[in-house]
């Protein structure tokens, strides 16, 4: 999977670019966003680089189930698993993607209607 030179999140992954962590694992990585929209605002993804969701099918085996389940750890982390939280992934630009590393946006800390 091709572009992780150039990507912002491999370089926070190897440590040559700063960021607020929250929780890391061999596979998974989140941090908190810079540029928060709630109270609570992390980002969860993968340590391999994966541009988007539409690449999941090319991971290696059950990371998307791993992935899952690391998202829920984190939330446990940051408890907010009640009252809840959003999890959203942007997919390519016409999604609002602006960086081509998969990754979850775990929102929480207020109400969140669409």
């Amino acid at each position: 999977m091709d572009g992780a030179r150039d990507c912002l999140f491999c370089r926070i992954i190897a440590g040559a670019a700063p960021a607020d962590m929250v929780l890391e694992d061999d596979e998974f990585l989140a941090i908190r966003d810079k540029y928060p929209k709630a109270p609570v605002h992390v980002l969860v993804m993968p340590k391999a680089h994966i541009p988007s969701l539409n690449e999941i099918g090319e991971a290696p085996g059950g990371l998307s189930q791993r992935m899952l389940e690391f998202i829920v750890r984190t939330a446990r982390e940051l408890d907010v698993l009640d009252p809840g939280y959003r999890v959203i992934t942007n997919v390519g630009s016409g999604g609002g993607q602006i960086i081509f590393h998969l990754h979850w946006h775990l929102i929480a800390g207020k109400s969140l209607g669409f």
